[in-house]
């Protein structure tokens, strides 16, 4: 079966067929980072990643490129709170390794490159000055802004009516624009206090003089980049003029990919993407999870409790493109799934590694519900990278697991000649534990109980008791420490600075 994906564009499930048989060039819109990662932003990241391993899988070559939006007034907003910096650029930063670390936390692969938008302003302005030459945009009293009436299919990702869109931007613009529905390319000056204050925490006090955001020089006069151009200068920056796959959430469609429509396609002539994929919302007590709101639970939060299997059994239970509700209860209901597959094939190695596994025994009930799953799983990813069918499948082979073992110990009235376990059915249900639920992010063989950064914590506080054992004189014991940590793998090297230590590969 071809893979098939839903394209916002075309409101149809379509064959994906990417422009170069043999590579993929997919976009997600990445966070601005202005708060730290909430579970509705793991989500995301969770399913373009399944995507990620899926094209892999079917033997493409994925060049993937996700985004930080390092400018922005919220972020300016968070200047001087609780020693985050100083400065927008530090605020940023600040989040940005905030990000990164819950993005290992999370098992996620590594995109191709993380471009800030403070890194792109030169390809930016470049941008902007094109769809001025080409008149689909105009300067007014320093900044620029795109002319939606000039350009002919403005509406068709949203299915919008120009004169039915509303106003775009802040209200000052008004002004300053030809048509409501224009919007800012380049904004002239710093960036608008009122914007700040609007999004500062509450009980934070800026004062009289509220902190100002990065502006750059450009022939306009000094300005900061508005919001849409950064996506398409970045993406066709790395990727190309047009993209196979463009990803974002839901509440993204109008303005911010509309727009990016508009603008890239104005200056280049060319489809910027082929197909549109979004994400549906987090949902928690009927409202999107958001940063706004302030109704989120951090990824670190929810990595620290649950661990990453957890959470990512979690977050694939719903398929992209559905909405999926936080509680309590889906959670306990994640968690039971997950024990299953990890009870599963802990017993399906164990009896692999037993003398009881025969090389004549033959369960072929047990063949062919891993058989199926393999081709359950297949279909399912197929379907528009449906992970709820796909982690089902996952599930009957830990039950064919099961069945085998319990029918294997139950040896009243069996030959004794064909006693035991079906050494290759099990070797085979083993293997597509591994391969299939690495594509959902899953692993059954690594820490699954937490973060790295906890694990280092904790090696951390027992070399520090070894090292008390060791000045009171108690060198046996100090010994045993050692001798403990290094049997979970840990390395440990005495230094004359103190003592080193190495995760196993995985931490």
């Amino acid at each position: 079966m071809t893979l098939h994906v839903t394209n916002t564009l075309t409101g149809e499930k379509e064959p994906f067929e990417p422009r170069d048989p043999e590579n993929v060039l997919l976009y997600y819109c990445g966070l601005t980072v202005s708060d730290p990662p909430h579970l509705g932003h793991a989500r995301s990241w969770v399913h373009v990643d399944v995507m990620h391993r899926w094209l892999e899988h079917l033997g493409y070559d994925v060049r993937h490129v996700e985004n930080f939006t390092d400018v922005n007034e919220k972020i300016v907003a968070r200047v001087g709170e609780d020693d985050i910096g100083e400065s927008e650029a530090d605020v940023a930063e600040t989040y940005i390794q905030r990000t990164i670390d819950d993005m290992r936390s999370l098992n996620l692969l590594r995109a191709e490159v993380y471009p800030r938008v403070s890194e792109h302003v030169p390809e930016i302005i470049d941008l902007v000055e094109t769809l001025i030459e080409k008149g689909y945009a105009y300067e007014s009293n320093g900044s620029v802004y795109f002319d939606v009436s000039g350009f002919d299919e403005y509406g068709k990702l949203s299915n919008q009516e120009l004169d039915e869109i509303e106003s775009q931007g802040d209200p000052d613009e008004r002004t300053e624009k030809r048509n409501p529905a224009d919007f800012a390319l380049w904004k002239a000056g710093g960036v608008d206090p009122e914007a700040v204050e609007e999004h500062r925490h509450e009980g934070v006090d800026h004062g009289s003089d509220p902190p100002k955001g990065l502006i750059w020089d450009s022939p306009w006069g000094e300005g900061r980049p508005g919001w849409h151009i950064e996506c398409s200068a970045m993406s066709m920056t790395h990727l190309d003029e047009t993209l196979d796959i463009h990803v974002g959430g839901r509440d993204l469609v109008f303005p911010h990919h509309e727009n990016e429509i508009a603008q890239s396609e104005a200056a280049t002539d060319q489809q910027f993407a082929n197909y549109w994929l979004h994400c549906e919302l987090f949902q928690m007590d009927e409202e999107k999870m958001s940063s706004s709101l302030g109704n989120f639970v951090t990824v670190a939060e929810a990595i620290d409790r649950w661990g990453a299997n957890i959470m990512r059994t979690f977050l694939t239970a719903g398929s992209y493109n559905s909405q999926q509700l936080y509680s309590d209860e889906t959670i306990a209901e994640a968690e039971e799934r997950w024990e299953q597959l990890e009870r599963g094939y802990e017993a399906a190695v164990e009896a692999l590694d037993s003398p009881a596994a025969s090389s004549k025994v033959t369960d072929e009930s047990l063949r062919d519900e891993v058989d199926g799953a393999r081709e359950a799983f297949t279909t399912a990813m197929n379907d528009d990278f449906n992970t709820r069918e796909a982690q089902s499948a996952l599930l009957s082979v830990a039950t064919a697991i099961n069945r085998h073992l319990e029918d294997a110990t139950d040896d009243s009235g069996r030959d004794t000649e064909t006693d035991g376990y079906d050494y290759r059915g099990l070797r085979r249900a083993v293997e597509t534990l591994e391969e299939l639920g690495e594509i959902l992010g899953l692993s059954f063989t690594g820490e699954t109980t937490g973060s790295a950064e906890l694990a280092g914590d904790v090696v951390d506080l027992v070399l520090d008791v070894r090292e008390r054992e060791r000045e009171a004189g108690n060198y046996e014991r100090a010994d045993e420490l050692r001798d403990e940590l290094e049997a979970l793998g840990i390395e440990v090297q005495d230094t004359d600075d103190g003592s080193t230590y190495r995760l196993p590969s995985g931490e």
